[in-house]
């Protein structure tokens, strides 16, 4: 009898206890979803002037796009890949590029009031926002010498007007905002200036890029890069295969900002 007691005892020890792994789980999960459906999203697209393209002659040989139709394709491309990938990861989404005509004034005025500076790429292992350097300078032999930094560097956003940002989540209660600041598309072979010998094998796309929360504040920030085949002109094809990529990254960062702050 004093077995068949013990034995019910634990039976019902086993069920409490699974029941309540059950709902910790539960619970971490439905905080996960929470801090993702509680945001809602504002994309800005790079300007016109910050693309800068090594392969538009070799995609306009193959395809027969303008120049500015390349610049368009890819423009419209990388918001579209990040609609997506922020879309996934269940956030609200107000994309500029979705109805340019719409959106046109409110991309003007943003543009206004931006101002870039390249800065060190922040490690986003341990993310810290960058901060202004201070330019080193040395007089030798009565001559001024700037320091030479060969350190890698993005173009970050600042906003030079602090109403932007908060008459932007009033209007439409976007709490976090995606700055694309320029995007780069490298050829076979190019390199930085800190990186020795004959430069990639493949192309490389870099897209630089700024996060903000809606009282202004960056809590994400650097170049997200995705290496692609040098024999691929296809923008389409391009930015489906290798673009989407590089929005995951950058919808994967922020929800990891997100989550820290």
């Amino acid at each position: 009898m004093n077995l068949i007691k013990l034995t019910i005892v634990l039976f019902f020890n086993f069920l409490i206890f699974n029941c309540f792994s059950q709902t910790t789980i539960n619970k971490k999960d439905k905080v996960e979803r929470e801090t993702s459906t509680t945001h809602k999203v504002m994309l800005i697209p790079f300007e016109p002037r910050l693309y800068l393209s090594e392969i538009d002659y070799n995609i306009n040989a193959e395809t027969k796009l303008t120049a500015k139709q390349i610049k368009h394709t890819f423009r419209d491309g990388l918001n579209d890949q990040l609609y997506k990938a922020f879309k996934t990861e269940k956030y609200g989404v107000v994309d500029l590029m979705e109805d340019t005509t719409k959106y046109k004034k409110d991309m003007e005025g943003i543009y206004q009031y931006l101002s870039f500076d390249y800065q060190k790429v922040p490690n986003q292992d341990n993310y810290q926002a960058p901060k202004k350097e201070k330019d080193k300078k040395q007089v030798e032999k009565g001559q001024l010498n700037v320091e030479t930094n060969t350190e890698a560097r993005f173009m970050n956003a600042k906003v030079t007007n602090a109403k932007v940002v908060p008459l932007l989540y009033a209007k439409y209660k976007t709490d976090i905002f995606v700055f694309i600041n320029q995007l780069e598309i490298k050829a076979m072979g190019s390199k930085g200036p800190a990186e020795l010998g004959e430069g990639n094998a493949n192309r490389k796309i870099i897209v630089h890029y700024t996060v903000y929360t809606f009282d202004a504040k960056e809590i994400n920030s650097g170049i997200a890069e995705q290496e692609f085949e040098s024999t691929l002109n296809n923008p389409k094809k391009i930015i489906e295969k290798y673009i989407s990529k590089i929005a995951n990254v950058i919808a994967t960062r922020v929800t990891k900002a997100l989550v820290v702050k």
